[in-house]
């Protein structure tokens, strides 16, 4: 854990229920984490014989599995694009391999993107090609900031795009054009399962070959494997899921800034609000049982995810009328 995480673990990750359950003693259980940009609503996962526990995964199931999730992003060569046991790996070793470049990154960015390239400076994407890599996130996490795709065509050094939340709209993609550029998607968000570990990367040929090597011969489980086939060939379960995420995040909307809450971004998997008492509201919601994420480097802001059902949302709702009320 690094000194950021150590130090305040909510401003590092989402999802740090443990250390909320410590910090927040005493608070109502089930705790409702909105801390994470996680679908509440889950892909449902196959059935699956017990093999699939208790033997190693095939590498023709592999192969499938990736020729389908290159299938659904519009990929037209599966070799270009690795299955990867979840995307934060994948940026590790990324920041691996491209290491000691003259890097940069668009900032506020995924924490993951920070701690794998710790040189890379914070620029402007008017500032970019004064560099060789840049590094970004589109829809950024936590603002939702999108930048066109033709805009990032136009950069000439070696282009890592962070697609982790692309699959709740997936015209920003930089795929299936994406020239030399890297892209990163991730599993876990849209379907709800972030817990199966599970992404992807679209590369060139000798980098994908390059992580191959790096990952071994079982990069992701035999869960991961049946449950990715099924999902990436279930588009009318993605459309539908498209169609849910984008109501709760307009009546998400309507409750925030109902409490005089300053909305800033998002995606249709979590919105970010601005308020000089940020650190208030994330004490007061936690001491309620419910967890939000609060940023390193700017106390205003906090994110929230999406209640999963109608007790989430009452909770949710009478905790902020009553900070609002008695603020």
């Amino acid at each position: 854990m690094n000194a950021v995480a150590a130090a305040n673990p909510f401003r590092f990750h989402g999802g740090r229920l443990a250390a909320a359950a410590a910090h927040f003693y005493g608070a109502p259980t089930p705790w409702i984490d909105l801390s994470t940009g996680i679908s509440p609503w889950a892909y449902p996962v196959p059935d699956m014989a017990p093999s699939v526990l208790s033997r190693l995964p095939e590498p023709e199931e592999l192969d499938r599995l990736e020729a389908v999730a290159a299938r659904a992003f519009g990929v037209t060569n599966p070799a270009e694009l690795v299955a990867v046991p979840g995307s934060d790996i994948a940026i590790r070793l990324l920041g691996s391999l491209f290491s000691g470049q003259n890097s940069a990154m668009l900032k506020p960015i995924y924490s993951g993107h920070i701690a794998a390239w710790p040189d890379a400076v914070e620029i402007s994407m008017t500032e970019a090609d004064e560099h060789d890599l840049l590094i970004l996130a589109n829809p950024n996490n936590p603002d939702g900031r999108v930048i066109k795709a033709d805009r990032l065509r136009q950069f000439r050094g070696q282009l890592i795009v962070d697609e982790a939340f692309a699959d709740t709209d997936p015209a920003v993609s930089l795929l299936p054009d994406r020239g030399n550029a890297i892209v990163l998607r991730s599993f876990g968000k849209f379907f709800g399962l972030a817990g199966i570990r599970l992404g992807f990367v679209i590369a060139d040929l000798p980098v994908a070959q390059r992580l191959r090597t790096l990952l071994g011969d079982w990069p992701v489980s035999g869960i991961a494997t049946k449950t990715g086939l099924a999902a990436y060939q279930d588009e009318h379960w993605q459309d539908k899921q498209r169609t849910r995420l984008r109501g709760a995040v307009v009546r998400l909307d309507g409750l925030l800034n109902g409490v005089g809450l300053n909305l800033v971004g998002g995606t249709s998997l979590f919105r970010l609000i601005t308020h000089d008492k940020a650190p208030e509201i994330f004490e007061y919601l936690g001491q309620s049982g419910i967890l939000v994420r609060p940023f390193e480097g700017d106390d205003r802001q906090l994110r929230f995810g999406l209640p999963a059902n109608e007790e989430a949302w009452t909770r949710l709702t009478g905790a902020l009328n009553y900070w609002r009320e008695n603020q």
